[in-house]
């Protein structure tokens, strides 16, 4: 008796420790599956179905038919696809720099010290990223308008000539400074949090050491928010290939220069939604995927290489 007396209490202990063991171990996961359910539901899943819908082709004599890689071949020989990759390159090299550059600027002025009431000019400055990317570009849609604009009223009052923002030569400009307006408050609170970071120490060094607050900025702060502005150009980079509200919202207004292969996205839609071609279009989406990895990949590779040589 007394020996069961012993022995029993640590078998009750030792089956509490292992249960809540088990219990610690399963809570992360407990957590990740709200976020695990919803990313395989609505990524992984269309992702597969994409996938195959993309190696098969719908014909209407001999049904549904498995052609493997034909639809790819086809997409890398289109010139309709192309033609909206270099497009794109187009408005990555105007609008990435002036963007990022104004973001950069405003965030170390913001951090300079010079500037009273920091917060309410980064909350105005963040606001248009806040505003969906549809409204914005129906917002400046009516402000480009060639008939209705505000800009237009403007020079007729003036009696100056009508401004055309949305003519062939000037409609790759007009939506990059969308683009810019939309996103230079977001890469701004990034570079802004970084600058914050670095110590106060450094600034104090400098400032006895006789270095001015240009200089400070320049050979310091920027060396070393580096990261921070490697990130933003490389989510910049993605984003402008990834491009299609702005461009699909405008083309209601001059539906001759935007055409239904103006990006890749765009195109990849016209075939899907307009010519019931969702095979072709499937491949067309994985192709510019594999476009935009290769570019982004090229850069970090080149901006890793820099950045050790630094």
């Amino acid at each position: 008796m007394a020996h069961t007396q012993a022995v029993a209490p640590p078998r009750i202990r030792s089956r509490s420790a292992g249960m809540s063991g088990f219990v610690r171990a399963a809570t992360p996961y407990l957590f990740l599956a709200p976020f695990l359910i919803l990313f395989v539901c609505f990524l992984i899943v269309p992702l597969l179905f994409a996938l195959d819908l993309s190696i098969y082709k719908d014909t209407m004599v001999g049904g549904r038919r498995l052609v493997y890689g034909q639809n790819y071949a086809k997409v890398f020989a289109d010139p309709k696809f192309w033609d909206g990759i270099l497009l794109l390159i187009r408005f990555a090299a105007m609008q990435i720099p002036v963007m990022l550059g104004l973001a950069l600027m405003l965030a170390l002025i913001l951090d300079s010290g010079m500037v009273w009431a920091k917060s309410f000019f980064r909350i105005a400055f963040f606001i248009p990223y806040a505003v969906p990317a549809v409204i914005a570009a129906l917002i400046w849609g009516y402000l480009y308008g060639p008939a209705f604009g505000p800009f237009t009223q403007l020079a007729d009052y003036l009696g100056l000539p009508r401004p055309n923002f949305l003519s062939a030569s000037a409609m790759l400009p007009s939506i990059a400074n969308v683009a810019t307006w939309e996103y230079t408050g977001y890469n701004m609170i990034i570079y802004f949090a970084a600058l914050q970071a670095i110590p106060q120490d450094l600034e104090e060094v400098s400032a006895i050491s006789g270095v001015n607050a240009w200089k400070y900025a320049i050979y310091v702060k920027l060396p070393m928010i580096y990261p921070a502005i490697l990130i933003t150009v490389i989510f910049s980079i993605i984003g402008s290939l990834q491009l299609f509200n702005e461009p699909y919202l405008f083309r209601s207004l001059n539906p001759s220069v935007i055409n239904t292969h103006f990006t890749p996205n765009i195109y990849a839609y016209n075939l899907a939604f307009t010519d019931q071609q969702f095979n072709y279009s499937a491949a067309v989406s994985f192709v510019l995927g594999g476009v935009v990895a290769v570019i982004s990949y090229i850069f970090m590779l080149v901006a890793g290489r820099r950045g050790e040589k630094r």
